[in-house]
C-alpha cells in the first residue's frame, strides 16, 4: 500500500511539472507578502489582467527577504512591492541579480502614527508622554524594513521606548482596540494602506528623518526577465497608481472576502487605466 501511495505522489508531481514546463513563457512566478495590503492588491490586479491575456501568474507567498533571494537566484520572476530608497534599500543592495523595471506608486510614506485624538504632532513629543504610551511602539514583523527604521528612530530621538513586534495584522488589531477605548497608542505604519480610510490617524512629524521622507514602490525582476519576457516587462513597467486610485483599490480589497474576484471586478471597472498599462 505504501508503494502504491508513493507511486501516486510521483505521478502527481510529474503531471504538475508537465502542466508548467520550464521555459513556458505563459507562466510567471510572482512573490507576495501576505498581509501587506498594497502588495497583495497590486499582485491580484496584475493577475487579473494577465489572465485575460492567457498568462498564468503563480503567486509565491513568502517574506521580502525570501522573495528577493529567490529572484536573485532566478527562481522567482518578479516582486511588485519594493519600497525605496529607505525601507528595502539595504535588502536590495545584497542581491546583484535584480532589475528595477518601474515605479507603480510614487507617494508612499513610512512613519510613526497615532489616532487623531492623541494631542501630539511630533516624534520628539513622545519623550514627555512615555507613561501614556506605556513606553511601547507597536510594530510589525521583525524582518520588515520599517522595523529597522523604528529602532533607529528610538535611538535618534533618545526614547525610553521598546518596539513590540509581532505581525501587521496584530498591530492593526491593537490599534483598532485602542481607538475603541480611546487609549493612547503609537504604531509603525505606512501609506498607502486601507487603515487610513477606516480610522482617523495622523503621522507624527519626523524632523530627524529617521523613517525617511518620500518612498516609491518599485517593481523588481530577476536579471534575465526583461530579455526573457519583453512584453511582460513592458506591461509591468507601465503599471502605476495615483493616490486616489490606490486608495479606492485598497478599500475594496480590504472589504472583500474574495480578493481574486474583487481584483477582477476592479479591472473591469477601470478599463481606461488598465489599457494605459498595455500600450
Amino acid at each position: 500500500m505504501k508503494n502504491i501511495k508513493i507511486a501516486l505522489i510521483c505521478c502527481v508531481i510529474v503531471f504538475l511539472s508537465a502542466c508548467q514546463p520550464d521555459g513556458n513563457k505563459k507562466y510567471i512566478n510572482v512573490g507576495m507578502v501576505d498581509g501587506w495590503a498594497e502588495g497583495v492588491a497590486m499582485t491580484y490586479v496584475a493577475k487579473a489582467v494577465l489572465e485575460e491575456l492567457d498568462y498564468h501568474l503563480v503567486i509565491q507567498r513568502a517574506t521580502p527577504d525570501m522573495i528577493l533571494a529567490s529572484m536573485n537566484n532566478g527562481d522567482t520572476d518578479l516582486y511588485m512591492d519594493v519600497w525605496l530608497p529607505l525601507t528595502h534599500g539595504s535588502k536590495i543592495a545584497k542581491f546583484p541579480n535584480l532589475v528595477d523595471i518601474g515605479t507603480s506608486y510614487a507617494h508612499a510614506k513610512n512613519g510613526l502614527v497615532v489616532p487623531d485624538y492623541v494631542p501630539i504632532n511630533s516624534i520628539e513629543e513622545l519623550k514627555v508622554h512615555e507613561d501614556q504610551f506605556k513606553h511601547q511602539i507597536m510594530g510589525i514583523e521583525k524582518g520588515a524594513g520599517i522595523t529597522a527604521a523604528v529602532d533607529q528612530a528610538i535611538k535618534d530621538y533618545d526614547l525610553n521606548y521598546r518596539q513590540v513586534n509581532s505581525s501587521t495584522v496584530a498591530m492593526i488589531t491593537e490599534l483598532q482596540n485602542a481607538i475603541k477605548e480611546k487609549r493612547w497608542i503609537v504604531v509603525a505604519a505606512w501609506q498607502p494602506h486601507w487603515m487610513f480610510g477606516k480610522m482617523k490617524l495622523k503621522f507624527l512629524e519626523d524632523p530627524r528623518e529617521s523613517l525617511g521622507t518620500a518612498e516609491q514602490i518599485k517593481i523588481f525582476t530577476r536579471k534575465e526577465f526583461p530579455a526573457d519576457q519583453p512584453e511582460l516587462t513592458r506591461f509591468f513597467s507601465q503599471i502605476h497608481f495615483d493616490v486616489s486610485t490606490m486608495s479606492n483599490l485598497l478599500m475594496k480589497m480590504q472589504e472583500s472576502k474574495d480578493k481574486e474576484a474583487t481584483a477582477k471586478q476592479w479591472v473591469a471597472d477601470n478599463r481606461s487605466l488598465v489599457a494605459s498599462w498595455l500600450k
